[in-house]
C-alpha cells in the first residue's frame, strides 16, 4: 500500500471529532486516569455535570477505550519480559485464527500486534520463570507459530506516553447532528 492509500486508510478511521475541551480532558486523563470528576472538571473549565457527560461521550465514541491501572510486572512477580517476534507456518484463515485464538488465551501475553513486515506478529510476554516462558513458546509453536524470536527486555527507555493529541480542525460540511447535539447539550465553557 502506498502513502496516499495509508493515509485515505487512516483518515477513514478517525471516526470524531475532537475540541480543545475533549483534548484537554483526553490529555488530563492520560496524565492520570484516578482523578475525581471535580477535580477533572476544575483542571479542563467545565462544571462537574458537563465534565461527567464529555467523559461518557468520549467513552461511547471509542476514544477511550478503557481507564485502567498501570502494574509493574516486576513488583508484582513477574521478572522476565519479553517481546517476542513470530511468523506463522501457514497464512491461511484457519491457521490465522488458531494462532490468535492461542495468544488471546493465554494470559501471559499481556500484548500482541499483528504487523506487516519480516514479522507476522510482535508480542509482549511476562513469565515467572524460564520454565513459564519455555510453555508460553511451545504452546505458540504448537499453534503455528513457526518462527519464535525473544528479545528480552532490560530497561523501560521511555513508558508508554501520552498521545499528541490535537482538536480537529473544524469541517462546516462536515458538522453533522450528533457533533452539534453535543455541543448543544454541554453549554458551560470556562475558559
Amino acid at each position: 500500500m502506498d502513502n496516499e492509500g495509508l493515509d485515505e486508510l487512516l483518515l477513514r478511521r478517525m471516526a470524531i471529532e475532537l475540541d480543545e475541551i475533549d483534548v484537554s480532558l483526553l490529555t488530563e486523563l492520560q496524565a492520570d486516569a484516578d482523578r475525581t470528576n471535580v477535580e477533572l472538571a476544575r483542571l479542563v473549565g467545565l462544571s462537574p455535570a458537563a465534565t461527567l457527560h464529555r467523559v461518557r461521550w468520549l467513552k461511547e465514541s471509542g476514544a477511550i477505550r478503557i481507564i485502567s491501572a498501570q502494574v509493574d510486572p516486576a513488583a508484582v512477580g513477574f521478572p522476565l519480559q519479553m517481546y517476542v517476534m513470530a511468523t506463522l507456518a501457514r497464512h491461511d484463515p484457519r491457521s490465522t485464527r488458531m494462532f490468535e485464538d492461542q495468544v488471546r488465551a493465554l494470559p501471559q501475553i499481556i500484548a500482541a500486534d499483528n504487523v506487516a513486515g519480516e514479522m507476522d506478529y510482535i508480542l509482549t510476554v511476562v513469565a515467572r520463570d524460564v520454565a513459564e516462558l519455555q510453555q508460553v513458546l511451545a504452546s505458540l509453536a504448537a499453534r503455528g507459530g513457526q518462527r519464535l524470536i525473544t528479545h528480552l527486555r532490560l530497561a523501560e527507555i521511555k513508558p508508554p506516553s501520552r498521545l499528541p493529541l490535537a482538536a480537529t480542525p473544524a469541517d462546516p460540511a462536515a458538522s453533522g447532528p450528533a457533533r452539534q447535539r453535543r455541543r448543544a447539550s454541554n453549554p458551560v465553557r470556562v475558559l
